[in-house]
C-alpha cells in the first residue's frame, strides 16, 4: 500500500476474516467519503457492516456498565485481528424501517414532536362544532375590551345562566329575584322578575339575568369590573354584553365556546399525539382507519347467483348445499322477502341486497331446518352477512381462521375522525388557518412553502421562533435528500428501502453529530438520476461536518464523487473477499484487475440492442387515479420488455403495483385483494397468470433457504432416497428433511444451533453438541451420494453444486438458474434470514426461470437492480430478455439506465414527484424517449445510447 501522508487519519483494519473475507487488511481514510464497491457477494457488506460497524458497536457496549449491558445484550466480536482508529459507528441500512402502523414520516424524523409543541404553544383553538375562535380572557382584558367601545355607547351586562335547556326554571328565577336582580331576558324577550313568568317545560330556553346597565365613559372601570365579576360567578365564567344596537359580545374565562357550551381542556403537546389517549380519536385509537368486512371481497363475482356460489366469505360457502343451516336461513329470507336464490346477485333490487348484507332490522323469519338431531322451525332475526361474519371473526380463537377472515376485510377510514387520527378538539386548533392534520398531509415541498410564508402575530412569533426554526431546518433536510414529494403523515410501512434510508439520513444531518462513522447501504436505491446530485450533496454535508462516510454502493455518480473507492473482489463468494483496488474513480479505471474500473472507463459496457422487439398486443389501463395518478390511460405492450421510469414519487408504483398487479392478481390468480382506483383494464384475455418478483424475504425463519424455496431440495432428497444405502435402510425422502422427525437431530430439532438464554448477557447461539451443527442424526448422514452426505450438499455453494450435479439434468437446471442470476456464491442451505433484499429477489427470479413458460405470463419486477454491480446488471439484462423471449411480458420499474437503455419500450411518468406527478409524459422506444424534451429520463438515457 502506498505511503500515507502525515496528518491524515485512517481506520486501520488488519486480518479481517468475517464471512468470505480472506485475511483482508486495508486502511480506510477517516473524515472522508469512501465508497465500498465490488460484484454482488464479494464481501463489501461483510467489511462495512459485519466488521467495521459490528466492532464499533461492540466497543461502545463494552464501555457501558454491566448493569446497562444486561438490557442491551452482548455483541459478538467480529473475526478480525485488529481495528485501529475506529470512530463511533452509526449504521443506516435498509432493513431497519419501522413497520408499525402508528409510525409516520413525521414521527420518525421527530418533526411531528416539534409540531405538537408548536400547536400547543401558539395554536388558536376554535369551537369543534361551530368553528368560532375560542379565547380565554381575564376580567381586566374584558374591561379593556368593553372600554374600547365608542364613548356614550349604552350597554347591559347579561349573565347567561341557562343555555338551551328544557324546563320551567321556576326555582332559578325565584333565586334571582331573592338575590335582588330586577330584570331577566328569556328567549330574547325582556321580563321583570316581579311579574309571574310561566315557561313551557317542553321547549328549550335561554335565560340571561341582567346584572347591570351602563354607558361607556371614563371613570366606570371599577363598577364595570365588579359587575363583570358578579356575572362570571353567576354564569360559570361566561359574560354577554348587549350593546343595544343588536350586537352581542360574548366573553369566556375558560376555553369554552360561549354559543355551543363546549369547553375544551387546556391545550398541551399530548393533545396532538395520535399515540396518546389524550389526543387520539377514541374510535380508531389514533390509527385513522379500521379493518371492516368488504362487500366486494365477500361477494367477488356479482354476476353469479347465490345458488352458483356468489357468497365466497368463509362460513357461508356451504350455502350452495341444500342441507346446510346457512342455506335454510337464505331459503327463509327468500320466502319472506320474495326473491329467488337463482337470480344473479347484481340483479337484486337494493332492498334485497340490504337485507342480505345488513340484516332484517330485528324482524324474525321462520327457518325450517332438518339436521342430524331432528328437524324444527326456528325464529331467526338475521343480522346480515357482515354482522354475522364480524361476530364469527371476534369469537374465533384460531389465528389461522382470523387470518382467513381478514382476507375478506379491507381498511376503511375511521368514520369519526375521517382518517385524521385525532380528537375533534385537537383538530379545531389552527396555526396559519390549518390544523395539524392538514399540515402533515401537505407534501414536504408545499409544507416548506407554507412555513416560509407563515404570518404570525408578534406574540406568536416570540413564542414560536425557536420551534419554527427547528421545523424549517428538518423539513429542509428532507427536501435536500430528494424526498420533497412525501408528506409527514405518510406511514413508514409504505416507504421503499431507499426512501426509509434517506429519511434516516435527513434525521442524522439534523442531529449535527461530529466525528462519527456513518455506514450506509446503497442510499441511491429508488432515486432517479436527477435526484442523485441532491443525495450526494447531503452526503458531502455530513462529511464536511467532520464525519467519516463509508457507503456500500454500485452507483456510478456516487463513485465518481467519492474521495476514495475501495474495490473488493475479484469475484463473488469464495472468489471474493480480497482488496482488488483502492483510490479515486480515476485510479480504478487505470487498474487492469478492477472490473468496476473497466465499466467506469467504458472498456466493458452493456450493449444497446441492435433492434427493439415489436409488441404482440396491448394491455390497456383506463382512468387510473390511485394516490397521485391523474386519471391516466396507459397502454402496456405485451410480449416484450417494458420499463416504467420517472422521478421518485411520480406514480410508477401506484400504477404498476397498486392498479395493474392487483387487478391481474385478482382476475388471473384469484387473489382476494382490492386494486387501486381505475375504471377498467382491457386485454386481460391475452394473459393467463401474473408473477410479481419483489424484494420481500423468501422466508422469515432460518429453516427456509434457497434450496427449499426453488424446490431443488425436494429433488435432492428424492435422489438421496434412491441411493442403494437409503433403500437398504428403508429410508424415504422424508428422512432427509430437517423439518420433520425421523432424520433430523432431535436435540436441536433440525436447527443445527441451540439458543442458550444468558440472563443479563445476550442469548448465545451454540452449535448443537449432538450433531455438531449438521442438523441431521448420524444414521441419516451415513447415506452418501458421490461421497457426500445431505449436510455436505446443503453446505455447497451454487457453483460447487453445479459441477456436483452435472449428470442429473432436473437438479442441474434449477441450480443453473441460480448461477445465471449471479448467485454463484450463496450456499444451497443458507438461511433466508441471512439474504439481502436483492438476493431474495434474484432467488425468486431464478425459481421463475426454472419453470416451464406458458408464453402468456406477465412478470412484474420492482427495481431488480438493487444491490447489483455493473457486471451483475449485465447478467440481469440477459435474464429479463430470456423471460420475455417465449412471448411473455416483462414490466420493470427501474431507475438504472443500463436496464432502461436495453428495454424494448419505455413509459415515462412525471413530470415531477407527488402532486406534480401522476401523468405519462413520454412513451416509446428508448430512442424516442431520448428525443422527448420534457422527460428527465430521456435526457439521461440519451448519453447511454451513443
Amino acid at each position: 500500500m502506498a505511503e500515507h501522508n502525515t496528518g491524515k487519519k485512517f481506520i486501520k483494519i488488519r486480518g479481517a476474516n468475517v464471512n468470505n473475507l480472506k485475511n483482508l487488511s486495508v486502511d480506510i481514510p477517516r473524515d472522508e467519503f469512501v465508497v465500498l464497491t465490488g460484484v454482488s457477494g464479494s464481501g463489501k457488506s461483510s467489511l462495512a457492516f459485519d466488521t467495521i460497524y459490528a466492532e464499533g458497536q461492540r466497543r461502545y457496549m463494552e464501555s457501558l456498565s454491566s448493569y446497562a449491558r444486561q438490557f442491551l445484550g452482548q455483541m459478538e466480536k467480529p473475526d478480525v485481528e485488529m481495528i485501529e482508529g475506529l470512530p463511533p459507528a452509526i449504521s443506516i441500512d435498509q432493513k431497519s424501517t419501522n413497520r408499525n402502523p402508528r409510525s409516520t414520516v413525521g414521527t420518525v424524523t421527530e418533526i411531528y414532536d416539534y409540531m405538537r409543541l408548536l400547536y400547543a404553544r401558539i395554536g388558536i383553538p376554535h369551537c369543534p362544532k361551530c368553528g368560532k375562535e375560542i379565547k380565554k380572557q381575564t376580567v381586566d382584558q374584558m374591561v379593556d375590551h368593553i372600554m374600547a367601545l365608542p364613548e356614550r355607547t349604552r350597554i347591559q351586562l347579561l349573565a347567561p345562566v341557562v343555555r338551551g335547556r328544557k324546563g320551567t326554571h321556576a326555582k332559578l328565577l325565584d333565586h334571582a329575584k331573592r338575590s335582588g336582580y330586577v330584570r331577566v331576558q328569556i328567549d330574547g324577550s325582556l321580563y321583570e322578575l316581579s311579574e309571574e313568568i310561566k315557561l313551557d317545560k317542553n321547549i328549550k330556553h335561554n335565560i340571561e339575568i341582567i346584572v347591570d346597565r351602563l354607558v361607556v365613559k371614563p371613570g366606570i372601570e371599577k363598577r364595570l369590573a365588579d359587575s363583570i365579576e358578579t356575572v362570571l360567578d353567576l354564569a360559570d365564567g361566561l359574560l354577554m354584553v348587549d350593546t343595544m344596537d343588536g350586537n352581542v359580545l360574548t366573553f369566556s374565562q375558560s376555553f369554552s365556546c360561549p354559543d355551543c357550551q363546549i369547553s375544551i381542556d387546556e391545550i398541551e403537546p399530548r393533545s396532538f399525539s395520535f399515540n396518546n389517549p389524550f389526543g387520539a380519536c377514541p374510535d380508531c385509537f389514533g390509527l385513522g382507519y379500521k379493518m371492516e368486512f368488504d362487500e366486494d371481497l365477500m361477494i367477488p363475482d356479482k354476476s353469479l347467483s347465490i345458488q352458483q356460489g356468489a357468497i365466497a366469505v368463509i362460513g357461508w360457502q356451504s350455502c350452495t348445499d341444500k342441507g346446510s343451516f346457512t342455506r335454510a336461513i337464505l331459503d327463509a329470507l327468500a320466502k319472506e322477502y320474495q326473491f329467488s336464490l337463482d337470480t344473479p346477485f347484481q340483479d337484486y333490487p337494493q332492498k334485497i341486497k340490504d337485507v342480505l348484507l345488513h340484516g332484517t332490522d330485528g324482524h324474525s323469519v321462520k327457518v325450517y331446518y332438518k339436521g342430524q338431531r331432528g328437524e324444527g322451525v326456528y325464529d331467526v332475526a338475521f343480522p346480515g352477512l357482515i354482522k354475522n361474519v364480524e361476530q364469527r371473526y371476534r369469537e374465533t380463537g384460531s389465528d389461522a381462521m382470523k387470518q382467513e377472515y381478514e382476507s375478506f376485510m379491507r381498511i376503511t377510514p375511521c368514520k369519526t375522525c375521517k382518517g385524521q387520527r385525532l380528537k375533534k378538539e385537537a383538530l379545531a386548533v389552527t396555526v396559519g388557518d390549518k390544523n395539524i392534520y392538514e399540515l402533515t398531509a401537505l407534501s414536504i415541498e408545499n409544507l416548506k412553502k407554507f412555513l416560509e410564508e407563515l404570518k404570525l402575530t408578534e406574540q406568536q412569533e416570540l413564542i414560536g421562533r425557536q420551534i419554527l426554526k427547528e421545523i424549517r431546518a428538518r423539513v429542509g433536510f428532507l427536501a435536500e435528500v430528494g424526498l420533497d414529494y412525501l408528506s409527514l403523515g405518510r406511514a413508514t410501512s409504505t416507504l421503499s428501502g431507499g426512501e426509509a434510508q434517506r429519511i434516516r439520513l435527513a434525521t442524522q444531518i439534523g442531529s449535527g453529530l461530529v466525528g462519527v462513522a456513518y455506514i450506509l447501504d446503497e442510499p441511491s436505491i429508488g432515486l432517479h438520476q436527477r435526484d442523485n446530485d441532491k443525495l450526494l450533496k447531503a452526503l458531502m454535508r455530513l462529511r464536511d461536518l467532520g464525519n467519516s462516510l463509508i457507503v456500500v454502493e454500485h452507483d456510478e455518480d456516487t463513485m465518481r464523487a467519492a474521495d476514495c473507492v475501495v474495490d473488493i473482489g475479484p469475484g463473488a463468494g469464495e472468489h471474493g473477499g480480497k482488496l482488488v483496488a483502492m483510490g479515486t474513480a480515476e485510479d480504478l479505471m487505470k487498474n487492469e484487475a478492477s472490473i468496476t474500473g473497466a465499466y467506469l472507463s467504458g472498456k466493458c459496457s452493456i450493449p444497446v440492442p441492435s433492434e427493439r422487439k415489436k409488441p404482440s398486443g396491448w394491455l390497456k389501463i383506463r382512468g387510473a387515479s390511485e394516490n397521485n395518478l391523474k386519471n391516466v390511460n396507459v397502454d402496456i405492450p405485451l410480449g416484450i420488455m417494458t420499463c416504467i421510469t420517472g422521478v421518485s414519487g411520480s406514480g410508477k408504483s401506484s400504477l404498476i403495483n397498486e392498479v395493474l398487479y392487483k387487478t391481474l392478481a385478482r382476475d388471473l390468480n384469484r387473489a382476494r385483494i382490492i386494486p387501486g382506483k381505475h375504471k377498467e383494464i382491457l386485454g386481460l384475455d391475452a394473459l393467463d397468470k401474473v408473477i410479481s418478483i419483489d424484494q420481500s424475504p423468501i422466508g422469515r425463519t432460518p429453516r427456509s433457504n434457497p434450496a427449499t424455496y426453488t424446490g431443488v431440495f425436494d429433488q435432492i432428497r428424492d435422489l438421496f432416497a434412491s441411493t442403494a444405502d437409503a433403500k437398504a435402510r428403508g429410508y424415504k425422502k422424508g428422512r432427509f428433511s430437517f423439518n420433520v422427525k425421523g432424520g433430523r437431530c432431535e436435540a436441536c430439532s433440525g436447527d443445527g444451533i441451540i439458543k442458550i438464554e444468558m440472563h443479563f448477557l445476550s442469548d448465545v447461539y451454540v452449535p448443537c453438541e449432538v450433531c455438531k451443527g449438521k442438523r441431521y442424526n448420524r444414521e441419516t448422514l451415513e447415506v452418501k451420494y458421490k461421497d457426500k452426505n445431505i449436510y455436505d450438499v446443503l453446505n455447497m455453494t451454487v457453483e460447487e453444486a453445479l459441477t456436483f450435479f452435472e449428470n442429473i439434468p432436473s437438479i442441474r437446471r434449477k441450480i443453473q438458474t441460480l448461477y445465471d442470476v449471479g448467485l454463484s456464491y450463496i450456499r444451497l442451505g443458507q438461511p433466508s434470514t441471512e439474504l439481502s433484499g436483492g438476493e431474495a429477489q434474484r432467488i425468486k427470479l431464478a425459481s421463475e426461470l426454472s419453470r416451464r413458460s406458458t408464453g402468456k405470463t406477465i412478470y412484474i419486477l420492482d427495481e431488480p437492480t438493487t444491490g447489483l454491480h455493473f457486471a451483475d446488471v449485465h447478467k440481469l439484462v440477459d435474464i429479463l430478455k430470456r423471460l420475455a423471449e417465449g412471448g411473455n411480458t416483462v414490466v420493470v420499474i427501474e431507475h438504472n439506465l443500463d436496464v432502461i437503455k436495453t428495454a424494448d419500450y419505455i413509459i415515462d411518468m412525471g413530470p415531477e414527484g407527488g402532486d406534480r406527478g401522476g401523468t405519462v409524459i413520454a412513451r416509446g422506444t428508448p430512442e424516442e424517449i431520448a428525443k422527448a424534451a420534457e422527460s428527465y429520463t430521456g435526457q439521461y438515457v440519451a448519453k447511454y445510447l451513443k
